[in-house]
């Protein structure tokens, strides 16, 4: 039987959120022997770029983590493409052995258009930032990525975006948004896929859990 090594993860919360959101994540994790880390990308209202946020992330990994230390990040929805920025432009992507997002709009979402601050115009469909990450996306295949998604979002619209074509992804009768960090569904999948050894790029789950 292989051994997991439990790497430290990092859990990036959402727009509008704070670190609390994470909090159920946090402890179920922890209790299966996951050291956990929930830094606050702030402002989290969109009012700065999420290029910003991003650097936030990088600067913690390298005062909490050390140089050289592995470890896995699990993005909820804004945090999952500050995780991809992170990851994509800021070289996260050595340093990362699994990526999970979940309820993230990859490619973009309508609800975007609610707002006009730079962090709510980077998640719209088609926006600028979007199209400059999904233009490499394939460079998610270095680690073992995952998404997951409920197709009841009333958050990421189309619910789809959330899905990206590289590694495994999952979807969920989850009936909120929000519900995507609570549900014991979705929770025991986060605990597997950061259990998981192998590393199949485009083994593409499907059916709804």
């Amino acid at each position: 039987m292989k051994t997991v090594i439990q790497n430290p993860v990092i859990l990036l919360h959402g727009l509008d959120d704070t670190p609390r959101v994470l909090d159920k994540m946090a402890r179920y994790l922890g209790d299966r022997g996951w050291p956990v880390h929930v830094p606050a990308l702030t402002p989290s209202n969109g009012a700065v770029g999420l290029e910003v946020l991003a650097q936030q992330v990088a600067d913690f990994v390298e005062a909490r983590l050390g140089p050289s230390q592995r470890f896995d990040l699990v993005g909820f929805s804004m945090g999952g493409i500050v995780g991809r920025y992170y990851g994509q432009r800021l070289g996260g992507l050595e340093r990362m052995q699994r990526f999970i997002t979940i309820s993230s709009p990859h490619r973009g979402t309508w609800l975007g258009y609610g707002r006009w601050n730079v962090g709510a115009t980077q998640m719209r469909v088609g926006s600028d930032f979007l199209a400059d990450l999904n233009r490499d996306w394939a460079a998610l295949e270095r680690v073992q990525f995952s998404s997951f998604w409920t197709p009841w979002d009333l958050m990421i619209v189309p619910a789809a975006s959330s899905v990206l074509p590289v590694g495994r992804s999952r979807s969920f009768a989850v009936g909120l948004h929000p519900w995507m960090l609570t549900d014991d569904r979705v929770l025991a999948a986060v605990a597997q896929a950061l259990a998981a050894t192998d590393r199949v790029p485009g083994d593409r789950q499907q059916g709804v859990a």
